[in-house]
C-alpha cells in the first residue's frame, strides 16, 4: 500500500504504485497514475487525466494537472504527463494541454523545477532543465534538453527555446532562442553562447569551437538569416566528432521556428 498521510485525500480512481508517499492534506484526483518511489508534499492538489512517473519529488502546495487557463477549453480530457526523477518545488502550477494542439503538456526527466514556476497548457519541456524560480511559460511552448531558465523570465506562447541554451533573470522571451545561446533582457537580446554549460557537458574544445562559429555566423558576421543558415550548413564538412549532430540540431531548430530568432 502507498504511504498516504491520514489527513490527505485519495480518490479511488486514482493509481498510486505502493512506494509512493504522500504527505498531510494532499488532494490527489480521479486519473491520476503516480509511479514508484515519487513523493508529494503537503497540501499538493494533482487532479487528472495526469501521469507522473518514477522517483520524483513534489514539494508542499503544487499544483499539477489542472484544468488549462484557456477560454476555448471545454472539458476536454487533456492531460498532463510527468517523467522521471524531477524535483518540483512549492507553489508550481503544471496545467494539462488542450485540444488546440497535441492534448498533451509534458515534463520529461531529470529536471529541476523550483518554486512558483508556471508551466501552462500544451507546452513540452524536455530532460535536464532548470526552471529557476517564477519562471512562467505561455501556453504551446517548446523547451529543449539542459536549457536553463533564468528567475522571473517570461516565455511567450508559442516560443521555442533550443537545447543547452540559457536566459538571464528577468528576460521577456517573446522569440525563439536557437540552441546553445544566451539571452537577456527586454527587448531580449543574444549576449553570447552557453560556454560554460557545454564544458560542464563535457564537449570538447573542437565541439565549443564549432558553436562558438555558428554563434559568429547568426549574430557577429553581418549575415541575413538565411545567408547564416547556408554558412553553417556549410561546416558540416569540418565538422569534429559529435560535432554533426548539433549542426544538425541548430539547423533544425531554425527550420521549425514560427516566430522567428532572437537576433
Amino acid at each position: 500500500m502507498a504511504q498516504i498521510h491520514p489527513t490527505a485525500l485519495v480518490d479511488a480512481g486514482a493509481e498510486l504504485a505502493s512506494t509512493v508517499q504522500v504527505g498531510p492534506y494532499a488532494v490527489i484526483g480521479a486519473s491520476v497514475r503516480i509511479a514508484e518511489g515519487t513523493r508529494i508534499g503537503a497540501h499538493c492538489v494533482i487532479d487528472g487525466p495526469c501521469s507522473i512517473g518514477r522517483d520524483n519529488t513534489v514539494h508542499a502546495h503544487a499544483c499539477l494537472g489542472g484544468a488549462p487557463q484557456d477560454m476555448k477549453y471545454k472539458g476536454e480530457p487533456t492531460e498532463l504527463v510527468i517523467g522521471d526523477r524531477n524535483t518540483i518545488r512549492e507553489f508550481c502550477t503544471f496545467n494539462r494541454g488542450t485540444v488546440q494542439d497535441t492534448g498533451v503538456t509534458r515534463v520529461g526527466d531529470d529536471n529541476w523545477i523550483m518554486a512558483y514556476v508556471h508551466i501552462a497548457h500544451d507546452v513540452q519541456v524536455g530532460n535536464r532543465t532548470i526552471l529557476a524560480n517564477n519562471a512562467t511559460l505561455a501556453g504551446h511552448v517548446h523547451i529543449g534538453d539542459w536549457v536553463l531558465v533564468g528567475g522571473l523570465t517570461g516565455v511567450h506562447q508559442f516560443c521555442r527555446i533550443g537545447a543547452h541554451a540559457m536566459t538571464g533573470f528577468q528576460s521577456h522571451v517573446n522569440q525563439d532562442v536557437p540552441p546553445f545561446m544566451m539571452v537577456h533582457g527586454h527587448p531580449l537580446s543574444v549576449t553570447g553562447f552557453n560556454v560554460e554549460g557545454l564544458r560542464r557537458r563535457g564537449f570538447s574544445r573542437d565541439r565549443i569551437a564549432q558553436v562558438k562559429r555558428m554563434h559568429r555566423l547568426l549574430y557577429r558576421d553581418g549575415l541575413t538569416l538565411d545567408a547564416a543558415k547556408k554558412a553553417i550548413a556549410a561546416l558540416s564538412s569540418q565538422a569534429p566528432e559529435g560535432g554533426d549532430t548539433d549542426l544538425q540540431l541548430m539547423l533544425e531548430f531554425m527550420a521549425a521556428s514560427t516566430r522567428g530568432i532572437a537576433r
